[in-house]
């Protein structure tokens, strides 16, 4: 099976965009979770701020 050169570029130019298309795919996969640790990273740190007021608020009773 021969293929002329209009089928040849044709062919060249339908790989390139499954290639593109593959590549956003995956990264929106990515992204995705990038966001997810992005949110558990936040949620870990809303505790620790939490943590850290109770610790000042036991202090500043100790002084007193």
């Amino acid at each position: 099976m021969t293929l002329s050169m209009e089928q040849l570029i044709l062919l060249v130019i339908i790989a390139t965009l499954a290639a593109i298309v593959y590549s956003l795919r995956i990264l929106v996969i990515m992204e995705r979770r990038v966001a997810k640790m992005e949110g558990h990273v936040e949620k870990i740190t809303r505790r620790v701020l939490r943590e850290e007021l109770k610790i000042e608020k036991a202090l500043k009773r100790k002084r007193r």
